[in-house]
């Protein structure tokens, strides 16, 4: 199986077929500031345009989301970038109604001023896109189950753990990747620790990550030093990717903070193998790929629940199996996870990818870690499963009002800073 970054899930999200495709698309390594506003309209121009190598055109029309903050998270620059040194008209189209997704996308082809292709593609989140008449094929069914009791009755009775559950469909090659997926997460945590200065945008906004790493107090108690620098590696990561840099879906760029955070915070404390944060990887992705398949993990579909929200139980289940914690516990840190971001709105000021996204990661990163402890106590008195919690995030979004969900419309958004 090929895991490259330009092999998509081509099927929409919160569908009904049975099984999952490779977590591999759940960790995309590219460049933010936005999964579903960069890395899938940047994939879906590259592969429209190695179809039609004899244009001399493109167009681009971008509805909903895309419309709406396509300027704050670049959308056209990048689109235009891909599509150079052919000429490319891009138009924002902030009115049609009745979308297949809120993330939608139309492209034509021209030759000569004459249309010779058109096909409306869809950006369902984590980079991941989907083009409406299947101009790409799409990606094989790796996993036979697409829900975690099912998942959870197959590893007991074949007495395994979530990760070897993984590694058993993926095969070995799922390892090779994801330690390049580890290191792409550690290297953008130390750069971002690295890096000062204004982020790109216009808000002025002042990185933090350095700041909040060397900010240690004389009184200084382990609980505060933990939550220092587990934020500040969170901010790291986050200021990266809202600095246009490369870092690592997980699930999506806007919450790709999260998981690295809670992982290299471990791993640097507790001396953990880089195979045991392979291990780890691969059981978050596993939770990620429940939620992608079953709901969603696009902001534009479901508000930041769907980002903020999964990226959190990544993070509590990842830590959970880092912890040598029993099935039950895994799943019951990811559901408290998503259950206390359910109706989180993604509602980001002027469309970037920086207020209130960068806070939320180290917040979210550090409730996966109080997650984990709840799960550990409490797992023999929980009373939802992380299958009703996932279904519960996909009908509260589906409620979210579309202001609410990235079109810089309510919210903080409606905040009006002059940039």
């Amino acid at each position: 199986m090929n895991f490259s970054n330009n092999n998509d899930n081509k099927m929409p999200q919160g569908n009904t077929a049975v099984g999952m495709t490779s977590i591999a698309h759940i960790y995309k390594i590219g460049r933010g500031p936005s999964s579903s506003h960069t890395i899938g309209p940047e994939k879906a121009c590259n592969i429209f345009k190695s179809k039609y190598p004899t244009a001399n055109k493109f167009t681009v029309i971008l509805y909903g989301s895309l419309a709406k903050t396509g300027k704050g998270h670049g959308t056209d620059t990048v689109i235009k970038k891909t599509f150079a040194p052919v000429e490319c008209e891009i138009t924002f189209d902030i009115e049609k109604k009745d979308l297949p997704h809120p993330n939608t996308m139309e492209l034509a082809a021209f030759e000569n001023s004459k249309e010779i292709a058109k096909t409306t593609v869809l950006s369902i989140g984590g980079g991941n896109i989907f083009f409406e008449d299947s101009l790409v094929e799409s990606e094989p069914i790796v996993y036979p189950h697409n829900k975690f009791i099912d998942i959870e009755a197959y590893c007991s009775d074949n007495n395994m753990r979530l990760w070897e559950y993984v590694v058993q469909h993926e095969g070995q090659q799922i390892e090779s990747y994801l330690e390049t997926v580890w290191t792409s997460m550690k290297d953008s945590i130390k750069i971002g620790l690295r890096s000062e200065g204004i982020l790109p945008g216009g808000l002025e906004l002042q990185r933090k990550a350095k700041t909040l790493y060397n900010s240690q107090h004389i009184d200084e108690t382990p609980e505060t030093k933990q939550n220092r620098k587990v934020c500040s590696y969170a901010f790291a990561v986050s200021e990266q990717n809202a600095a246009g840099e490369t870092i690592v879906t997980a699930p999506t760029c806007g919450a790709a903070g999260v998981l690295p955070a809670v992982l290299y915070y471990h791993q640097v404390k507790n001396r953990y193998s880089d195979e045991q944060i392979i291990h780890a990887l691969m059981t978050a992705g596993l939770i990620g790929n429940l939620i992608k398949t079953n709901a969603s993990i696009s902001g534009a579909e479901c508000g930041c629940q769907a980002e903020i929200g999964s990226a959190c139980a990544m993070a509590a289940a990842a830590l959970a199996e880092l912890f040598d914690l029993s099935i039950d516990k895994i799943e019951y840190a990811a559901e408290i996870a998503i259950e206390h971001h359910l109706g989180l709105t993604c509602d980001p000021i002027c469309g970037l990818v920086q207020i209130p996204c960068i806070e939320r990661n180290a917040v979210a990163a550090m409730r996966a870690i109080n997650a984990v402890s709840l799960a550990s106590f409490l797992w023999s008195t929980r009373k939802i499963s992380l299958d009703n919690v996932i279904q519960t995030m996909k009908e509260t979004g589906h409620d979210l009002s579309s202001p609410y969900k990235e079109t810089s419309e309510a919210g903080l958004a409606k905040i009006k800073i002059q940039i």
